[in-house]
């Protein structure tokens, strides 16, 4: 094809969105009707690469539960007995084999050992080791694949979960859900592809600041990047017309904005210009389907109490969790709740029980509903942090107080849902859970396995940015976890 047959083609494609753009206000304005609004969203996907998915998804969308500022996965669910024993001995040299500190225990001249002070049974048909902490979650057991041997190189909060989130520890790339709604589309083009949550939190409250590139899209179109549900004032930003502006006259703006905005479309070609039209039409449709969504009041008071008293406070993990769960009903692709404060230094016996409280009940709701409205078998669950706890004590150690220091090289997730094995335990530590003995599993293997979830080969979801094509997991060898693969 010569240059002039192919700038032909060219301006007959921006001819015909032309077209197309200057009738998305009359569609969107007829397609307003009250009864359309709040029917059922259809389940089919629209948008996303014509080539995906790849394979047949076990999954149609997921809900990631990100415990920000890393849990302490010995206090938890990987049971350490032995280290009772070692209660203030120094941690071998063999064991930390020089590995990297942070600058807040480098100093320290020793690593005394802090083991769990808290009691560990077992639950469920594998007999799976959960902390009484974690009462609500030892019930599901069964339910899920707990993954022990997640490792990362990032040891300081900002990179590691700027690096789990978007797959780099330097900001700029994608997120992970904005890969997702990239490449597989929307089912409900009435709410965002990706949504994001931040609930509050009881444990420590100097906690660890985050940005809202965690959700952004990067080098990706900016229509891609997550939307923020607020728990005060608008869900949403800007969602609210104006004092003395109706619907009719936000209408007839924004049918004369994407005139304006399809002819700079026309002249410089910056696919920007599309994505804010896409993006004021999405604002408009939002006002009515993000409060329809928020309402609660028509809750059944058993799925109420079920998620506990919190529920009933705004911006609550448990409120957060009821809203994933409605989210996951309208086809939302992917929802992030995050949930900060679990950095617990120095005063970790206060701090841990506070934060479990915070989350277990609900996440163990979450799941029940889900899986008796039959969507867990295709909605995939995502529970953890950007890194693990120390086993070695930062701060004063006593029998009954304690604190931990950040530890990259191994922590624990876990999983369950449309397209994982349910009721295992995957991979090993050493009796320090200092270092994995079986089964290491990179954070860009945990992405792997999300995407391969949910029917896309993460080798083949790529976007060319200056000359290279980027992709969420990397240039180095890595890969989904047969392992908990159903």
């Amino acid at each position: 094809m010569n240059p002039f047959q192919e700038q032909l083609q060219l301006m007959t494609r921006r001819h015909f969105f032309g077209r197309s753009a200057l009738g998305l206000g009359g569609a969107a304005l007829a397609s307003l009707a009250p009864g359309w609004l709040h029917a059922a969203p259809p389940m089919h996907a629209t948008g996303g690469l014509p080539n995906l998915p790849h394979f047949a998804p076990k999954a149609k969308r997921a809900i990631y539960l990100f415990m920000n500022e890393g849990p302490s996965q010995m206090d938890l669910f990987d049971y350490k007995p032995k280290m009772d024993a070692m209660f203030d001995k120094d941690l071998p040299e063999s064991v930390r084999a020089g590995q990297r500190l942070t600058t807040m225990t480098s100093g320290q001249t020793r690593f005394p050992i802090a083991p769990s002070k808290y009691k560990f049974k077992k639950y469920g048909k594998a007999g799976t080791w959960v902390s009484e902490l974690m009462p609500w979650t030892a019930k599901m057991v069964d339910d899920l694949a707990i993954i022990r041997t997640v490792w990362t190189e990032a040891i300081n909060h900002d990179p590691a979960v700027t690096y789990i989130c978007t797959g780099h520890q330097l900001p700029g790339r994608a997120s992970l859900g904005a890969w997702l709604s990239y490449g597989l589309g929307t089912m409900n083009e009435n709410l965002p592809a990706f949504i994001v949550m931040t609930a509050s939190w009881t444990g420590r409250k100097e906690a660890q600041a985050i940005y809202n590139r965690l959700w952004g899209s990067g080098f990706l179109p900016s229509k891609y990047q997550g939307v923020a549900l607020r728990s005060k004032g608008d869900p949403v930003l800007f969602l609210s017309n104006p004092p003395g502006v109706d619907a009719h006259t936000r209408r007839r703006m924004l049918d004369s904005l994407a005139h304006l905005n399809q002819k700079e479309y026309d002249e410089v070609a910056d696919p920007e210009t599309q994505a804010r039209i896409a993006q004021y039409e999405m604002a408009f449709r939002m006002q009515s389907s993000v409060p329809e969504l928020t309402d609660l009041s028509k809750e059944p008071k058993h799925i109420l109490d079920m998620y506990g008293p919190d529920v009933h406070k705004p911006g609550t993990f448990a409120a957060s969790c009821l809203l994933a769960r409605r989210l996951a009903e309208r086809g939302v692709r992917f929802t992030q709740i995050f949930h900060r404060g679990w950095d617990q230094h120095f005063n970790l016996t206060v701090d841990l029980p506070n934060q479990c409280k915070d989350v277990d009940q609900a996440c163990y709701a979450l799941i029940t509903d889900l899986k008796q409205r039959g969507l867990l078998e295709d909605t995939l669950v995502v529970w953890g942090g950007e890194f693990g706890r120390t086993i070695y004590c930062q701060g004063g150690l006593t029998r009954e107080t304690y604190g931990r220091d950040h530890h990259p090289r191994c922590f624990t997730m876990w999983m369950t849902g449309g397209g994982i094995k349910p009721g295992i335990v995957y991979g090993k530590t050493d009796d320090f859970c200092y270092n994995i003995v079986e089964n290491p599993i990179h954070i860009h293997d945990m992405n792997a396995t999300i995407l391969h979830c949910l029917g896309i080969d993460h080798k083949r979801l790529t976007y060319k940015v200056q000359g290279l094509d980027m992709r969420l997991t990397g240039v180095e060898e890595h890969g989904p976890v047969k392992g908990i693969l159903a």
